[in-house]
C-alpha cells in the first residue's frame, strides 16, 4: 500500500510566552526557565486527553515554525554556531526554515490548570515565540529518549556564549515594579541576554555601543555590551 505524499495537520493548541518576537529567544529550550500555558483549541478542550501526564516530568511539545512558512525553505542555511555566514544542510541544523516547518521542543511539566473551563498545561524552558501553535504533546522518557554518549561537534567550535549580565542602578525601581507582576522578570533577561542574541558576525565583539532592544512580556528591553558583559539601559512598560 502506498502511503500518500500529503497529509492535513490541525492545530490542537497554541501557547503563550514571554517571548514576543523571535529576536533573543534562547537557541534551544531549557537554556531559560521561561513560563509557558498551553490553551488547548475548539475540538481538544478535553481534560482526558491529558490523563496521566502527571507521571511525566518533562514532555515533548511540537509545534509550527508559523511565522517563517511563507519564506519557504532551502536546502542549505547559514548556521549561527559556525559564524552566522558558513552553512549547513537543513536537516543537519535545527533552522527554523524547514521543509514542513515542523519544531520540536522538550520542556518541564508544570502541571495542568482550568481557567474559565478551559484546559491548560503549565511548562517551564520554552523556546518559542508567544501565540506558536502546537500539533501534539507527547511525553518525554528519559529511558528512550537520552543518549548518554550523543556528539555535538559543533559545540566545541562554536559553544553557546555565557555572558555576565548587569542592571544600570538607575533601573532598581522600575525593575521592582515589574516584578510585582512578573516575578520572573530578573532572571529571565539575565538568562536570555547572559546567551548575547546579537547576531553571529557580532559575537566576537566585548564592547559594542548599539543598543539592542527585545521584548519580553510587556516590556522592552534595551542592553549594550560593555567590557564583554550586558549592560542593561532601559526597561520601558509597553501598551
Amino acid at each position: 500500500m502506498t502511503a500518500p505524499s500529503s497529509f492535513d495537520i490541525a492545530s490542537i493548541a497554541t501557547i503563550a510566552t514571554p517571548f514576543k518576537q523571535k529576536f533573543a529567544i534562547p537557541r534551544q529550550p531549557n537554556l531559560a526557565k521561561a513560563q509557558g500555558v498551553i490553551t488547548f483549541g475548539e475540538g481538544f478542550n478535553d481534560i482526558n486527553m491529558l490523563k496521566g501526564v502527571e507521571h511525566y516530568s518533562h514532555l515533548w511539545l511540537l509545534f509550527i515554525f508559523h511565522q517563517n512558512l511563507e519564506r519557504g525553505w532551502k536546502s542549505t542555511v547559514k548556521a549561527p554556531r559556525l559564524g552566522g555566514n558558513a552553512t549547513m544542510g537543513v536537516l543537519a541544523s535545527r533552522s527554523t526554515h524547514r521543509p514542513n516547518g515542523i519544531g520540536m521542543s522538550v520542556v518541564v511539566n508544570k502541571g495542568i490548570i482550568s481557567r474559565n473551563g478551559q484546559t491548560q498545561l503549565c511548562v517551564e524552558g520554552v523556546d518559542l515565540v508567544d501565540g506558536t501553535p502546537l500539533i501534539d504533546v507527547k511525553p518525554y522518557i528519559s529511558y528512550a529518549d537520552s543518549v548518554d554518549n550523543a556528539k555535538d561537534k559543533l559545540d566545541d567550535i562554536n559553544p553557546i556564549p555565557h555572558r555576565d549580565v548587569f542592571f544600570a542602578p538607575s533601573l532598581s525601581s522600575m525593575l521592582a515594579k515589574i516584578e510585582t507582576k512578573h516575578s520572573d522578570f530578573s532572571a529571565l533577561v539575565t538568562a536570555v541576554l547572559a546567551q548575547d542574541p546579537r547576531p553571529a558576525y557580532k559575537q566576537h565583539l566585548d564592547n559594542d555601543e548599539k543598543i539592542y532592544r527585545v521584548t519580553l512580556y510587556d516590556i522592552d528591553v534595551g542592553f549594550t555590551i560593555k567590557n564583554a558583559a550586558v549592560c542593561v539601559t532601559e526597561l520601558v512598560q509597553l501598551g
